[in-house]
């Protein structure tokens, strides 16, 4: 492997580690090079680690039972996620976390170090909804008060932290792009704990945040496009991973997507999206920013069909230059809107908009250097922060740019020829042009003219009679700016996260659109689309009889590890069933996990006429006491001989108020023979020793 600069320490160890195999690595003051271990053991790849800091200063745990400490993960390559849920490139980081636990499912646990930047994220709730919203599946602790943050020495979002099993420090990596690495230094670790014994590779369970939630028939839509002339009204329902279409009264008219996250082509009921965002409909076609799988997907509303129309399935880097569509490197889409046959996108991503002439075959940046920040000028040298939503007067583009916190304009001048378009762009509300970046950084609930008023992390807007309404998603308002006066004032909401319809509370909004007098809101985290008389501001919830959630996925079944142990023969009455009892035998300081259902599964080797077919091969639940695991198996036959495998999954914790809980798994293969016995119907077994 060749050698590159890896974890990068700016604290009070302040030392450079170095991905170098077999090689001393760094030095820790004046300290020798540790000894290489026994020349059956892997080199440690990093021999001089220093102690891990402890995960102490967090308000709240998620996605766990209790707080987790570094002492619990004894045994585990443990990775933290210091993470903030309003940032594109914390998200981008996300599906290399979810490849890193799959691949590495027994030998890793990633910790999100949850650390906000906006006010808003500091809410325990707000996170619980973001955990939900993005399906992480590990725990999450909210370091409201950057407690964690400052031990690690973190600087940036986001940031990775390794700690070995052995619970010390081995450095940290920042920002995305990261996988390639972060998998050949878990390998390399992974191959020298496993051979010094001191990896740990039993199966975890966490309480995840998604298993207490109901199902809902919305789950935290995104945007919303109104046809006032065709009466309908579209809805990104992205976390169902599909686009909702009713009347404008909630007549459901259809569903495209069959809700399985992916990026298949097909029918409605065949094609697949990963968690789409923002749309724009022209004619009888439906443009949707399939934003998690970095595509533009064009739905035709009369053929009832999906395809790809943009982009190649995977996150990009592109920032200058046209590319062919089906070429191009797009990068999180988030909203899209077509002005004069161009059609406009957001891309958080690369912090740019993004255009296409409708018609052609190529789609190129429009506005925007690529870097993230608010900076006012021509369209090439201004920068823009996440930009996540678009609205116009026909003219002009506006767009929220949510990280800064901040209104733009953009002109769409000479747009008929995108090979050189011209215009500017300025800052209609929120702060602009700031040193060092601090305009990223300004951000509030100030109801003021221009460059005074202060928003937070908004991601929605619509242009009505010559203002903007804006989805001030992180005070959970709707603001109104007045484009003449670049006033910016709270038109609806109370400014604290609720459902109430009298009066009026939102969470988090992010998509707004028209239709007549009416205003639409996408009030993402309490799953609903709102319904807002323009004149009176009355609100109600727009129902949608008839719309349900897809159906779950199929929860995976925990594999037992290890060959099964063959058991003796066991004689067996005829009676009408045979029963198991199955001893669960867990360390002394753990108990069994009250919340993690004791399943087994007996499936058969070989031909048998014992137990029927419906008795076999499916996960079930069985009945726990004082240790025990019972159940029984139905006889379907008198006499007769057959073997089978049992495997059976259990989960146990640590005593106390902690968030770790292991499972447990075993596998017998059993021999039975049926009539063998006169009386005895029980097969009496036991578990190993777990760690």
């Amino acid at each position: 492997m060749r050698l590159r600069n890896w974890f990068t320490v700016d604290g009070p160890h302040a030392m450079r580690w170095m991905l170098l195999t077999g090689a001393c690595i760094a030095m820790l003051s004046a300290s020798a090079c540790t000894a290489d271990p026994p020349t059956d053991v892997p080199p440690n790849p990093f021999p001089n680690r220093v102690p891990a800091a402890e995960l102490e200063g967090g308000v709240e745990w998620l996605n766990a039972g209790g707080p987790i400490s570094i002492k619990d993960l004894r045994g585990k390559i443990v990775l933290l996620d210091f993470w903030t849920y309003c940032c594109i490139n914390c998200m981008h980081v996300l599906p290399d976390l979810d490849y890193l636990e799959k691949k590495f499912g027994k030998e890793i646990i990633v910790i999100g170090v949850h650390s906000a930047k906006f006010d808003n994220e500091k809410e325990t709730g707000n996170i619980r909804k973001a955990i939900l919203r993005y399906e992480i599946a590990h725990p999450v602790v909210n370091d409201a008060n950057m407690t964690i943050w400052r031990k690690f020495g973190v600087r940036a979002w986001p940031s990775l932290v390794l700690i070995d099993p052995e619970g010390f420090y081995c450095g940290y990596v920042s920002g995305e792009g990261n996988r390639e690495l972060l998998e050949a230094v878990i390998t390399k670790l992974i191959d020298h704990h496993r051979a010094k014994k001191t990896l740990d590779e039993t199966p975890v369970q966490f309480a995840l945040e998604r298993f207490k939630q109901p199902a809902s028939p919305l789950r935290f839509p995104g945007k919303l496009v109104a046809d006032e002339t065709g009466n309908r009204l579209f809805i990104s329902d992205s976390n169902h991973n599909r686009i909702v279409v009713t009347t404008l009264d909630g007549k459901l008219l259809d569903i495209i997507g069959s809700g399985t996250i992916g990026n298949q082509d097909g029918s409605y009921a065949e094609a697949q999206f990963d968690r789409p965002q923002g749309m724009a409909l022209v004619g009888n076609t439906l443009y949707v920013a399939d934003t998690e799988n970095h595509l533009l997907r064009a739905v035709d509303l009369s053929k009832k069909t999906v395809k790809t129309f943009a982009g190649m399935g995977e996150q990009g880097q592109q920032r200058i230059g046209s590319s062919k569509l089906l070429q191009a490197g797009l990068n999180s889409p988030w909203d899209l809107l077509v002005i004069d046959n161009v059609l406009y996108i957001a891309m958080a991503g690369p912090h740019q908009i993004w255009s296409h002439k409708l018609g052609s075959d190529t789609v190129q940046p429009y506005a925007g250097s690529g870097r993230e920040d608010i900076r006012n000028g021509s369209l090439e040298e201004s920068a823009l922060a996440q930009p996540s939503g678009l609205a116009t007067d026909g003219k002009n583009l506006f767009v929220v740019d949510s990280e800064g916190s901040a209104i733009r304009q953009i002109t769409t001048k000479s747009n008929a020829n995108l090979a050189e378009p011209t215009g500017d762009v300025t800052t209609v509300v929120g702060t602009s042009n700031l040193p060092g970046g601090r305009s990223l950084f300004e951000f509030g609930d100030v109801d003021a003219i221009g460059g005074d008023a202060r928003l937070q992390h908004p991601l929605g807007i619509v242009y009505h009679k010559g203002g903007l309404l804006v989805a001030d998603s992180y005070n959970h308002k709707i603001k109104h700016v007045d484009l003449k006066t670049k006033k910016s004032t709270t038109w609806l909401g109370t400014g604290k996260a609720g459902d109430a319809t009298v009066p009026p509370q939102l969470s988090e909004p992010a998509g707004l659109c028209i239709a007549g007098d009416k205003l639409f809101i996408a009030d993402t985290n309490n799953h609903r689309v709102t319904v807002v008389d323009l004149e009176t501001k009355a609100m109600r919830i727009l129902t949608i009889d008839g719309l349900n959630p897809p159906p779950p996925p199929k929860q995976e079944e925990i594999a037992a590890t290890g060959t099964p142990v063959t058991v003796l023969v066991q004689n067996i009455a005829a009676k009408e069933t045979v029963e198991f009892a199955v001893e669960l035998k867990i360390p002394e300081d753990y108990k069994l996990n009250p919340e993690v259902p004791v399943t087994y599964r007996l499936t058969a080797v070989g031909a048998q006429n014992i137990f029927a077919g419906d008795d076999l091969n499916e996960r079930n639940e069985a009945t726990v006491a004082k240790g025990i695991a019972s159940f029984g198996v139905p006889l379907a036959a008198k006499t007769g001989q057959g073997t089978f495998v049992l495997n059976i999954t259990y989960g146990y914790c640590r005593d106390g108020a902690n968030g770790l809980c292991k499972l447990g798994t075993a596998s017998w293969q059993i021999p039975i023979d049926v009539g063998a016995s006169d009386e005895n119907n029980r097969i009496s077994l036991s578990t190993p020793v777990t760690k």
